[in-house]
């Protein structure tokens, strides 16, 4: 049985590539969306930004968290002076 395109599995320089552009602060962003919802990305790499994006949603949930009870603090202390 023939393996479909979408299905083959990536070499080490198409990782490479996938991983710089994934990094880069606002295309990469964009990218990992279009990886993450497309039809036609390669169903390992269309894994991976789902999995990728996950976790920055989670990182950004905890940066949030800290900058609002730290923040909070902040004030509050500020106003107590």
């Amino acid at each position: 049985m023939e393996r479909i395109e979408n299905d083959r599995i990536l070499d080490t320089k198409e990782w490479a590539i996938t991983i710089f552009i994934s990094s880069l602060p606002v295309i990469g962003f964009i990218m990992l969306l279009v990886w993450a919802l497309s039809d036609d990305t390669n169903i390992h790499k269309k894994n991976w930004a789902k999995g990728t994006l996950i976790i920055w949603i989670i990182g950004l949930v905890i940066a949030l968290a800290f900058l609002f009870l730290f923040g909070g603090i902040a004030l509050l202390s500020s106003l107590a002076n």
